[in-house]
């Protein structure tokens, strides 16, 4: 695999082009993208910038894409980088800042020319600044070990875009216009500027036990198909891709003196998580647990289908282990998703049932290890990946994964993944002889506070990226423990869960959308639906009621009181004002969530085919599926902006969610 620049240095020729100059190996051919064409051109070696042009104080450490708005097309570059640590002896790197450049010498990005552009820019900082994005110059972090062993020598001579897994090459479409110039002029000079980034976790800890010294290391890599918020991704899309899709990879590696900084034995074990595969959604409207809705579309199963064929493909034999609860909010979930699994009777398919919350009651979270003899069999039947480097072959290849799922994909689930990878830690360390055969890693306390803070952390990153805050139950994960002050910590965290999913993640949202191609603007076409709230007036002035009625209590807090009753009737009214206000806040609920704007989900939302609904909640005093009267802005401007025709107009790619 051919290796990456690795700095550049940014030359901009006034309003004619922008150069980026390696600075090591000094004389390499240097990449000019002239901004009144957009042309993308690789220049001969050891040519000098242009004489006019100014060279930028910040060094770039990688070009991360281009992207097209309304008014200009725009660079993405990397100007701040983390060191993470060490794989393979590649240094790994966390993405920490950005610079965005306009072509279009008359944009800035600074002070956009209009409301529209600056929203659009704004998406794009949030979402580069609030990820977490990893990458490496010489190590492809977007495919686990057993996979790029099994490619072999023949990738020697690509460049890494072209052998990263596409599932988790996020910046995959930024890149598109360097890619499609590279494809078309087979320039591998233009290929050593593409660099492949990945949404995801990293950590790698070293650690001595019983005379050996060994690095343990753990992944995540996040798909960048149906990526996005917890309530705004949740299930399939037509082409078998399931949101919050994670696969996660625990390394072993023993260290050796090799000079190269390789590891002469090398261990991984993979396990998948993904939304449970069925057409579903829980539609927000202001309750904390909102509507439920399945939808039984005739396309369904073959969706399904596509998935787990997806993953046999990538994995081999799947161990499907469901936490969703078997009672209440969740029921109609797991019974679908049971169903599907019958109906379809695949034969590398096995799923498996785990009651959590019965199982795991009254803070008995030991009863975890009821799941791993479950899954034993799976787990020693599927193993691991094992390689030595002194012999030809691996001495074990993973022949299978196990897929765990709740309903976010997040709390239940890092519990179980943790579990199932610590028994097989384990049973890797029993194998090399590291351990005894009676003997765990919990009797090791710095190896095995390493492994539950590994985890714990990696939960957390999994669980902001996808609900906007940490992840729920991590000290059990780091601790080994369940405690009230615990439980407490959790509820801060629902809290807050509640807040972002209902009034922030809507344009969250909107930023994965734009960032991962799934909308695509039209240059010098401006929505002003984007930036104007186009509900009727009583919606919008009902929550400034509210608060001025709240304010009017508290003021009159402060004035003075000739009797008992003397301010009974004005507290009354304020009071009276303050229950009429939020009883038509929640009775509208669906009208104040803060909804994607780019990709409306109004098909969703107004869903009335076959198939389960917990309830209508939150849509108005009548159904508005049937009557629209008391309907504002999603009965009306997103109704408009969700048919085909205005997606088409916004230049989106149609996807059904």
């Amino acid at each position: 695999m051919k290796n990456l620049y690795q700095r550049l240095n940014l030359y901009i020729d006034s309003n004619e082009s922008y150069t980026f100059l390696p600075v090591e190996p000094i004389g390499a051919p240097s990449l000019t993208i002239f901004r009144n064409s957009g042309a993308i051109v690789t220049n001969p070696p050891n040519t000098l910038p242009p004489p006019t042009a100014s060279r930028s104080s910040k060094t770039i450490y990688g070009i991360v894409g281009m992207i097209t708005l309304v008014m200009s097309e725009y660079i993405i570059v990397l100007t701040g980088r983390e060191l993470k640590g060490q794989l393979m002896g590649q240094n790994v790197y966390r993405a920490t800042d950005y610079e965005i450049l306009p072509l279009n010498p008359d944009v800035s990005v600074t002070n956009p020319p209009n409301a529209v552009e600056a929203h659009l820019i704004a998406l794009i900082k949030s979402h580069l600044f609030s990820g977490y994005f990893l990458f490496s110059y010489g190590w492809d972090l977007t495919r686990r070990l057993q996979a790029q062993w099994a490619a072999g020598q023949e990738e020697n001579s690509k460049a890494m875009w072209e052998i990263a897994d596409d599932r988790f090459f996020w910046n995959r479409f930024l890149q598109t216009r360097l890619i499609d110039a590279a494809y078309a002029k087979g320039d591998q000079n233009l290929s050593a500027y593409i660099l492949p980034i990945m949404y995801g976790t990293f950590d790698i800890r070293p650690a001595r036990i019983n005379g050996h010294y060994i690095k343990l290391c753990l992944i995540s890599r996040r798909c960048r198909y149906r990526a996005g918020t917890r309530y705004f991704r949740r299930g399939i899309d037509h082409e078998g891709h399931v949101a919050n899709f994670n696969e996660t990879e625990q390394l072993l590696l023993i260290d050796s003196p090799r000079a190269d900084n390789q590891c002469d034995v090398q261990l991984s074990f993979v396990q998948i998580r993904g939304s449970v595969p069925l057409f579903w959604a829980e539609v927000n409207n202001l309750r904390y647990k909102p509507d439920v809705q399945i939808m039984e579309m005739k396309e369904a199963i073959n969706a399904t289908r596509k998935h787990f064929e997806k993953q046999n493909y990538h994995y081999g034999d799947q161990s499907l282990v469901s936490l969703v609860n078997h009672k209440g909010h969740e029921k109609p979930v797991k019974e679908a998703y049971e169903r599907y699994v019958t109906e379809l009777n695949l034969p590398n398919v096995r799923y498996e049932y785990f009651d959590f919350h019965n199982e795991c009651k009254n803070m008995r979270w030991d009863r975890i290890s009821v799941l791993i003899d479950k899954v034993e069999p799976d787990l020693i039947k599927q193993g691991y990946f094992h390689l030595d480097a002194t012999i030809e072959k691996p001495l074990k290849i993973q022949k299978g994964v196990i897929r765990t799922n709740c309903m976010d994909n997040l709390d239940r689930t890092n519990v179980a993944q943790a579990a199932m990878a610590k028994w097989t830690l384990n049973r890797q360390l029993h194998a090399l002889k590291i351990l005894p055969e009676n003997d765990t890693i919990d009797n090791y306390e710095d190896l095995s506070k390493d492994f539950r803070e590994m985890w714990s952390d990696h939960a957390n990153l999994i669980s902001i990226a996808y609900s906007g805050t940490g992840a729920l139950k991590t000290e059990f994960t780091r601790t080994g423990k369940r405690t009230a002050m615990g439980a407490m910590e959790d509820g801060y965290k629902s809290v807050i869960r509640y807040l972002k999913n209902n009034f922030f993640d809507g344009t969250r949202q909107d930023g994965y959308d734009l960032m991962t191609g799934n909308w695509v603007p039209r240059r010098n076409w401006s929505p002003s639906s984007l930036v104007v709230d186009r509900r009727p007036l009583i919606i919008r002035a009902m929550p400034y009621v509210l608060w001025f009625s709240v304010f009017m209590i508290f003021a009159g807090l402060t004035l003075p009181r000739t009797s008992d009753y003397s301010l009974f009737y004005y507290f009354l009214l304020w009071f009276s004002l303050v229950a009429v206000s939020l009883l038509f806040i929640f009775i509208h609920g669906i009208e104040y969530v803060n909804w994607p704007r780019l990709l409306p989900l109004t098909d969703i939302i107004y869903y009335e085919g076959p198939g389960f609904r917990s309830g209508h909640n939150g849509k108005g005093f009548s159904h508005p599926a049937l009557d629209l009267k008391v309907g504002s802005n999603l009965s009306r401007t997103r109704r408009r902006a969700g048919s085909k025709l205005d997606e088409i107009e916004m230049g989106s790619k149609l996807r059904v969610d």
